[in-house]
């Protein structure tokens, strides 16, 4: 690998997806949500309860760590998907254009090219991530006073879930079109989600194969268990404090526990080999 050449075209791909609108559209949409997801927020603040008398602080405080959770799985979707549609064309694009026969020439390997095109999106969607998720968690602090326990270790999942996608979806653009690898990829999260919520019934009826067959789906495809870690890091430990075991494990909106250290070195290897499939397969396409 030639790190110069990686860091180049990672510079490179940062360039081109500055330019593309679609990155605008996004940028003013997100600007948009939060806002409006604020001015929410600070109407909680005037909801009547009890006898029309204002909300206390606790249930102010309690309405807005439901809200929270409830942004943070919709913000799980849009990491998620947003991935998808910047990693389908990256490659794809490029090698039916034509673009990678000039620069293919050159003293630049594929693997630089791989890694530096995976490298590029994932500082991209990662950043995106990190200020937007951000922004609002301090948003919900500054209106409501609520923090959710662990706001760093929810962004750091919720990062890992999109770099989790692109890396999928980076694998198919070596060798389909941006639409059909973009369709595969997101018909796969969403199987992942279908499985982690088989796995939480299978827990709460006590059925193994049912939760075997969802638990299997978060080790070949480990987006929703990343999602589940960043569910419990915004989840309020009261929550499981006071549901019985039973409804914490059909919930799909409640984490029982955090993924474990052996769970996330398991992601880490999951990343690296489907990057390294996807460097096995683009060494090999013809153009």
């Amino acid at each position: 690998m030639n790190p110069s050449a990686v860091l180049t075209i990672a510079r490179l791909t940062l360039r081109e997806a500055s330019r593309r609108r679609l990155l605008i559209a996004v940028v003013v949409l997100t600007l948009v949500l939060v806002g409006m997801s604020a001015w929410g927020f600070q109407r909680i603040t005037s909801l009547p309860c009890a006898n029309g008398e204002p909300c206390s602080p606790l249930e102010q405080k309690t309405l807005a760590a439901v809200l929270v959770t409830l942004i943070t799985f919709m913000y799980s979707f849009v990491f998620a998907v947003g991935a998808v549609f910047v990693a389908a064309p990256v490659i794809s694009d490029e090698a039916d254009s034509g673009v990678l026969l000039a620069v293919l020439p050159r003293p630049i390997r594929r693997s630089d090219i791989v890694i530096g095109k995976w490298l590029g999106v994932a500082v991209l969607i990662g950043g995106y991530a990190a200020a937007t998720a951000g922004a609002e968690f301090l948003a919900v602090r500054a209106l409501v006073g609520y923090t959710p326990p662990h706001p760093l270790a929810a962004i750091a999942f919720l990062v890992g879930e999109a770099v989790v996608m692109l890396t999928l979806t980076l694998l198919f653009s070596t060798r389909l079109a941006p639409m059909t690898g973009g369709i595969i990829a997101l018909v796969l999260f969403g199987l992942a989600w279908i499985g982690g919520i088989a796995h939480g019934i299978g827990e709460a009826f006590g059925s193994e194969v049912v939760r075997n067959a969802g638990l299997a789906t978060k080790f070949v495809l480990p987006a929703n268990g990343l999602w589940e870690g960043a569910l419990y890091s915004v989840q309020p430990a009261l929550v499981a404090q006071t549901t019985s075991a039973a409804e914490l494990a059909a919930n799909p909106f409640v984490a029982t526990a955090p993924p474990s250290e052996a769970y996330l070195a398991w992601v880490a290897v999951w990343v690296l080999g489907i990057l390294a499939l996807a460097i096995f397969s683009f060494q090999r396409r013809d153009l």
